[in-house]
């Protein structure tokens, strides 16, 4: 079995009191995008500048492309790239200029700075823009020459944190066609991320991060299954909310949620309840609906569940051993 190309065991780091990383572990095959979700503050920003070289682990150890991040950082940093929070290009230099200045940083030969910029430019859509001040740049376009900057050494894995923050839909799409360009060709991706419609688009397989250690982890569509269907309920008078809800609770089990003046929504007990039955219910107390849905959780009710108020965090001390994802979701339903 090939040796993933990127491997985090047991790592932890503190900043003064605050444990931000208590045990972090990371398995990333090659040629994927992993997606690294997590409150403010679980720990994702450290974890990345922990495997980009920007700092080290107080304990645990890590390895890219099956070269330690400790030990062998210099060689480890040859084969990365990554675009933090906040765009690191010089708005003073043009498009071009930047790009010029970052391959002249990585030591690419004189004849090849030219050429590399020029390609880049050009395969992702800023060739027009090429030879104007990035100052004039928008958020988006910004964004994507940031980016773009990693790419000089094409590296084998890209680390992105939060690289659409503060970015309009179409700016954001933008990003996203560069990404999955990127994957295409074989390069790998961590995305951290608070947009949860950003990594069920991209990622093949999510981390969700919480306390400073993964927490659950899987694909968008094994994580969502963890909480299992719903069943929304709209109802036509506001007033039969109540009668609705007692219906419901009587069915799935479950105590419903209001999401409206006239709405409801429950967990689905595992196809336990059809939704022909559900609808017979409702009209038998009385009850008439203006719509009766079935449908999966979205990442962002499953991250609501995962990083539930009464998790732990980072500075409150971990779970009990042997309490994951599972057993928690079990504790909230």
């Amino acid at each position: 079995m090939a040796e993933p190309i990127v491997l985090a065991e047991g790592l932890h780091k503190r900043f003064g009191e605050v444990h931000a990383l208590r045990g972090f572990d990371l398995v990333v095959p090659a040629g994927t995008v992993r997606g690294v979700l997590g409150p403010n503050g679980a720990g994702k920003t450290t974890a990345v500048n922990i495997l980009s070289t920007l700092m080290d682990p107080d304990s645990g150890h890590a390895r890219i492309a099956g070269l330690d991040v400790v030990r062998q950082a210099d060689r480890v940093r040859s084969v990365i790239g990554l675009t933090g929070q906040y765009a690191a290009v010089d708005e003073k230099l043009t498009g071009r200029g930047n790009l010029r200045m970052f391959a002249r940083l990585h030591h690419l030969p004189r004849r090849q700075v030219h050429q590399r910029a020029d390609e880049l430019l050009e395969r992702f859509g800023l060739m027009e823009a090429a030879d104007r001040q990035v100052r004039g740049y928008s958020g988006g376009m910004r964004r994507r020459l940031d980016l773009v900057a990693s790419l000089i050494v094409r590296p084998q894995v890209l680390f992105l944190d939060e690289p659409t923050t503060g970015l309009d839909p179409r700016s954001r799409g933008e990003i996203w066609d560069c990404v999955r360009e990127l994957v295409a060709d074989g390069t790998t991706v961590l995305l951290t991320t608070q947009y949860l419609d950003e990594a069920d688009r991209l990622a093949d397989d999510i981390a969700v991060v919480d306390g400073g250690r993964v927490i659950a982890e899987g694909t968008p569509d094994r994580l969502k299954s963890m909480i299992g269907d719903r069943f929304d309920v709209v109802v036509e008078d506001p007033g039969l909310l109540s009668q609705a809800a007692a219906v419901l609770h009587r069915l799935a089990g479950a105590e419903p949620t209001e999401t409206g003046e006239n709405s409801l929504s429950v967990p689905s007990a595992d196809g336990a309840v059809r939704l022909a039955e559900l609808v017979r219910e409702l009209d038998r107390a009385g009850v008439a609906v203006a719509d009766v849905s079935l449908r999966r959780p979205t990442l962002d009710e499953v991250f609501l569940r995962l990083t539930d108020s009464s998790a732990p965090t980072e500075t409150d001390g971990d779970a009990p051993a042997g309490v994951r994802a599972d057993d928690r979701l079990k504790d909230h339903a």
